[in-house]
């Protein structure tokens, strides 16, 4: 009787206000995000072990060990134990906020991963800052100049690089720029054994930055350039953009005011998504220029293995990207006011 009552009265319910459906639709992401943590933590426990190769004969490498000995190192560290036991030490660890000690460093994880999570940072932030500036710009032009010269070479030149692996890519230009002309340095975030500050810091740091960010920013910035286009080539049909001509605006006036804001929905979305992903993609380029950041640290992890190394840099990199697909939820629920009702 009551909920006829306030159908009839069209009083709003409690699973019609904003504020309730906000928050359950918030609940619901994080829920979500909480429950792909969890997966990816046991992941990251149980899949590293199955790598092969035996950390403790890596650590003895080239070393004159006994058998008893090597029994020694594998009681430090636990290998001894059985893997459910292991496990468990491990989540009692993480959750203290402890990720455990480096077999190859004799140094809490936690301690390298902010040690070298700077120079990623740099690294992944520049090269996204670019590659949204430069996506977003071209990916206007073309589909504006649709069929034209510019929009085939511009769509063209980005489905190249798209397609392109990163690692290759990176070695060639490291081959070219660096090793053939010698215009920028091979590897490294500064040159090995300056003593430089202020400026001439700054400015060694911005040569070494060079080549990566490069790489990084063909591969990355196509996905932006061709979602732009299909975004505003769909815009270009509707009714208010022939309204707005009416009126007597110019065409840079309608692509810029009216077009553009309305194609950059799908667009702002996929920048947050392609974010955290980023971040874990910077362990192929941070490889071949031997930047000293997570993803160098996680490849010498890889080498040894290092495995409280390889679970905390891998927890590191996928709870980015899960936090970074909340967020991309969140703001498209933002900016689509369709979503609103949910």
């Amino acid at each position: 009787m009551t909920q006829l009552l306030v159908e009839e009265t069209g009083a709003p319910t409690a699973a019609s206000r904003p504020g309730s459906s906000w928050l359950r639709y918030i609940a619901l992401k994080a829920g979500g995000a909480a429950v792909s943590l969890v997966m990816v933590i046991t992941l990251g426990f149980f899949a590293f072990r199955i790598l092969p190769g035996d950390p403790v004969r890596s650590l003895a490498d080239g070393r004159q060990v006994t058998a008893e000995q090597m029994d020694i190192l594998r009681r430090q560290y636990g290998l001894d134990q059985p893997m459910l036991v292991q496990f468990w030490r491990y989540l009692t660890d993480l959750f203290q906020g402890k990720l455990g000690e480096s077999y190859t460093y004799n140094r809490p994880v936690m301690e390298l991963i902010l040690d070298r999570i700077g120079p990623t940072l740099l690294l992944t932030g520049t090269a996204a800052l670019l590659s949204v500036m430069l996506g977003l710009w071209l990916g206007q032009r073309a589909a504006w100049r649709r069929g034209s010269a510019f929009d085939k070479a511009q769509t063209g030149i980005a489905l190249v690089f798209w397609s392109v692996p990163t690692f290759w890519l990176g070695l060639l230009l490291l081959l070219i720029f660096g090793g053939g002309l010698r215009w920028f340095p091979t590897g490294g975030m500064i040159t090995a054994g300056s003593a430089e500050t202020g400026l001439p810091l700054i400015w060694d740091v911005a040569r070494h930055l060079v080549l990566p960010v490069l790489t990084l920013v063909a591969v990355v910035y196509a996905q932006y350039l061709m979602v732009m286009r299909a975004s505003l080539l769909e815009e270009m049909t509707s009714a208010y953009l022939v309204t707005a001509r009416a009126k007597g605006l110019r065409e840079d006036d309608v692509r810029r005011k009216h077009a553009v804001p309305n194609a950059l929905l799908p667009t702002v979305t996929l920048i947050f998504l392609t974010l955290g992903g980023l971040v874990g993609g910077a362990v192929t380029v941070e490889t071949v220029f031997s930047w000293p950041g997570l993803g160098y640290l996680t490849f010498q992890a890889l080498s040894a293995p290092d495995y409280p190394l390889l679970q905390g840099t891998f927890v590191v990199f996928s709870a980015i990207v899960v936090v970074m697909n909340f967020f991309a939820d969140v703001l498209y629920r933002v900016l689509d006011p369709r979503l609103r009702s949910i």
